[in-house]
């Protein structure tokens, strides 16, 4: 294997969509070759956010931004224990990077963690091409794997889809752990942890609250276990229409009646577990710059999203449930979409994007303030009762 370790490399690479279309260009980061489900993300920044964030297992994230790389990699930004992204594609990378707090080349990062990607391409053209046709499957070769295009297209083609892809349970933690509240402690939260990222258990705890992250596999009896005040469901990869375990553990948290948040995957599994469908967009929302209107209070937040599936619910009434009466709480402005859930006759809300955002936009922290407000008032009303 050969890499570039300043984004330069001469190897060549090709990219081709299960479409036919293909675009040719050189190898970045490692040289073998790597399939996926070919997506575009639209920020401008927190390219090290977006690799390590679980959520895009299997998925090869095309970057609109020109210049990447410019900022390298360092030790203390990662979401996660490692790159998960299938594929990288970028236009033009950095030849040195120039940020004091990198310690490493984005190319030797990629290099290093085996993640096959290309770089000089059109990436604009390939965006386009996407917004015009839909996420699709894609497959990008470098060095010997480059063959004859027709043989690297049928291999694209045999590739698996992301619709009906079961992949929550290869990312999630092994192993139960415990993120400390910051200062005074005053609540305690069992995480589910779907494709959990580092940031968002260190919000809540910058809020008081220690943090139980269990495996997917947990169950409603290791949830309570740690005696929590309020049970939250991660993010994660992969079709909500395959996770009928934990939208079960879900339908359970309901029924007791604890204090529930749910984002990205776990908005979608709220939507499941009050009985509305999911689907598959177009080509989904990913990026930094995603505006969604909070109708609670009718404030425009700008977001952070990495999701290819929505909620299939009503936008403009009020829906009864097995748990009572349930409503759309947040909305996309580009596109209608379903970005939040609440119910109003028990403590349950999610939403649709990241409200934890270490790269930021940080609109949308008071979610977690929403949270623990809720916790606080099912407290409140336990002692009067």
């Amino acid at each position: 294997m050969t890499t570039s370790t300043r984004g330069v490399s001469k190897t060549p690479a090709v990219l081709v969509l299960e479409d036919g279309r293909i675009f040719r260009g050189r190898a970045y980061g490692a040289v073998g070759e790597t399939f996926g489900e070919a997506v575009f993300s639209t920020g401008m920044t927190g390219y090290q956010e977006t690799l390590t964030d679980p959520s895009y297992r299997r998925q090869v994230v095309v970057m609109t931004a020109p210049h990447v790389g410019n900022t390298g990699v360092n030790d203390e930004d990662p979401e996660s224990k490692q790159i998960w992204v299938a594929g990288y594609v970028v236009r033009d990378p950095a030849r040195v990077p120039s940020s004091w707090r990198h310690r490493r080349t984005l190319d030797e990062e990629l290099a290093a963690q085996g993640v096959v990607g290309i770089s000089g391409i059109d990436t604009r053209a390939l965006t386009r091409h996407l917004r015009e046709r839909g996420a699709m499957r894609v497959g990008i070769f470098s060095g010997d794997a480059v063959q004859d295009d027709a043989a690297l297209l049928a291999r694209v083609q045999e590739a698996p889809q992301m619709k009906g892809a079961s992949l929550y349970e290869e990312v999630t933690t092994e192993e139960a752990y415990v993120v400390p509240a910051v200062g005074e402690k005053k609540f305690t939260v069992a995480a589910v942890d779907l494709g959990i990222k580092g940031m968002t258990p260190h919000r809540m705890a910058e809020r008081g609250i220690e943090v139980h992250v269990l495996p997917a596999t947990a169950t409603l009896d290791d949830i309570y276990a740690v005696n929590p005040d309020g049970v939250f469901f991660s993010n994660g990869p992969g079709d909500p229409a395959t996770a009928d375990h934990p939208v079960a553990l879900m339908q359970g948290v309901l029924e007791r009646g604890t204090p529930l948040f749910g984002i990205c995957f776990g908005n979608q599994l709220l939507g499941r577990a009050l009985g509305f469908g999911t689907y598959k967009l177009k080509y989904g929302h990913r990026g930094i710059n995603q505006p969604v209107q909070d109708r609670t209070t009718g404030k425009v937040e700008v977001t952070a999203h990495n999701h290819g599936f929505a909620v299939d619910a009503p936008l403009d009434k009020v829906s009864d449930t097995p748990f009572g009466r349930a409503e759309v709480s947040h909305v996309c402005l580009n596109d209608n979409v379903v970005e939040g859930l609440q119910l109003l006759d028990k403590p349950a809300f999610s939403v649709q994007y990241h409200p934890e955002a270490a790269a930021g936009p940080h609109d949308a922290a008071y979610l977690f303030d929403r949270f623990t407000s809720l916790m606080s008032t099912v407290l409140m009303e336990g002692q009067r009762a």
